[in-house]
């Protein structure tokens, strides 16, 4: 059970509270903000116990992001998280399972973006009314209650010009909203809703998470993958969804709409969709060493007196002739870097003395074309600057999916027309790090 919530800026004030189950005292925001900012301050432990090394660290060695999801104070539990630069803070003081609080915390969210586009410190603000009416239609007395986008929208409008006209006259002629008479059966679905031209559309977007050795040796690799739906489908549709090669995906995580006992014997998604766009399931995929590599990146940093030099190579690998776009390579510098004097053969790079490393933006990579590469210097005011940095890398690759999944065959039941169906895949960058 949730007993309140509290959503907070970066700053650390209160844009919105909602109790449910009796009223919390602000004062837990404070210590909170005081809980956060004695972990950003404080030290790993391996550090902490090299105390006497001498150096010391002018800037907080961690960041928001790195605090974790739960804070323990003497008489509550904090369950936090920061989502698009705002902080969703829930109190527990008995037990509880952290991640229903987690979850119905990103619905909240999930829920405010479909109602506002972007979910923002002034998009709350300006729309006070629909946040909490939302927030109380979505639980009751602690418990999670109506979470379904469909539902909640035959309740409560979103915030249009019109609708917010319409209830400003209702509100001043004592007028209150019609409730709606024909709610549906299915709390995911709208009842009677009706289209000229019938089709659903699926999105296969995949993201690589991977860590990969100096020496080019895969640490560990997987996918995390969704399927995203636009269902734009008259009636009542029963669907099922089959796939040519279903048994490469794991760990599977489905909309309430799927039937799971069909999953299970057969493996093909049996389900009535709800109106719109929803996640239809979510997966994870074990891949072997090559698929985890679109990209091979040869790093070579040599570290001398006073600076070093750096050599960064990309190739690229199969991934069934399509290109490899918005590739992006982000290099941490040492903290004790005065200058770098860098060039590249493909794309452009940049140096942010603030965050010492540097971004370079090679765009669009084919197989056959030159390998990029970025060669430089760097200065450094340490004898020996630190080492041991970690390269990020970003990039993306349509109508691509890296695990192999793909859409096979879809049926409709129970409506007597025949939709269109449009399929993408989309692969994508996670956490792709390379060591140095």
């Amino acid at each position: 059970m949730i007993n309140s919530l509290f959503v907070i800026n970066l700053q650390g004030k209160i844009i919105i509270e909602k109790h449910w189950r009796g009223i919390i005292s602000r004062q837990i925001v404070d210590v909170f903000n005081d809980e956060s900012a004695k972990f950003m301050n404080s030290l790993p432990g391996g550090m902490e116990e090299k105390g006497g090394t001498g150096q010391e660290w002018k800037e907080p060695f961690y960041t928001r992001e790195d605090v974790p999801p739960i804070l323990e104070t003497p008489k509550y539990w904090l369950l936090n998280v920061l989502r698009d630069d705002l902080i969703w803070l829930c109190p527990v003081d008995r037990e509880v399972d952290p991640m229903l609080v987690f979850e119905f915390i990103h619905r909240i969210i999930d829920i405010l973006t479909d109602y506002l586009a972007d979910v923002s410190e002034l998009s709350i603000r300006e729309n006070f009314v629909t946040v909490y009416q939302l927030l109380e239609e979505m639980m009751d007395y602690g418990y999670p209650l109506t979470t379904e986008p469909n539902t909640l929208k035959d309740i409560i409008m979103p915030p249009t010009i019109m609708n917010r006209v319409m209830t400003t006259v209702g509100a001043a002629a004592g007028v209150a909203p019609k409730f709606p008479q024909n709610l549906s059966t299915i709390p995911w679905r709208k009842a009677g809703v009706k289209y000229t031209q019938n089709e659903i559309y699926f999105d296969i977007v995949e993201e690589i998470d991977a860590t990969i050795a100096q020496n080019g040796t895969v640490v560990s690799c997987e996918a995390h993958g969704n399927v995203v739906a636009n269902c734009r489908l008259s009636g009542m549709p029963d669907l099922t969804l089959s796939f040519i090669n279903p048994r490469v995906i794991d760990d599977v995580s489905f909309h309430p709409c799927v039937r799971y006992r069909k999953w299970e014997s057969d493996k093909v998604l049996s389900f009535v969709p709800p109106d719109g766009h929803f996640k239809l399931m979510s997966y994870r995929a074990e891949l072997t060493h090559y698929q985890a590599m679109p990209l091979q990146v040869k790093p070579q940093i040599l570290i001398s007196k006073n600076g070093g030099r750096f050599d960064i190579t990309v190739h690229p690998r199969s991934t069934d002739g399509k290109p490899i776009e918005n590739v992006k390579v982000s290099l941490p510098m040492p903290k004790s870097t005065i200058s770098v004097n860098a060039t590249c053969n493909a794309g452009q790079y940049m140096y942010d003395p603030v965050t010492k490393s540097i971004k370079w933006d090679i765009g669009k990579i084919q197989q056959r074309d030159r390998a990029p590469m970025l060669s430089g210097t760097f200065r450094s005011s340490d004898l020996n600057p630190e080492t041991g940095m970690t390269i990020g890398i970003d990039f993306q690759i349509s109508m691509y999916a890296v695990s192999g999944l793909k859409v096979d065959s879809l049926r409709l039941f129970h409506e007597g027309y025949k939709p269109y169906k449009g399929v993408r895949s989309l692969t994508k960058a996670g956490k792709f790090h390379v060591r140095t």
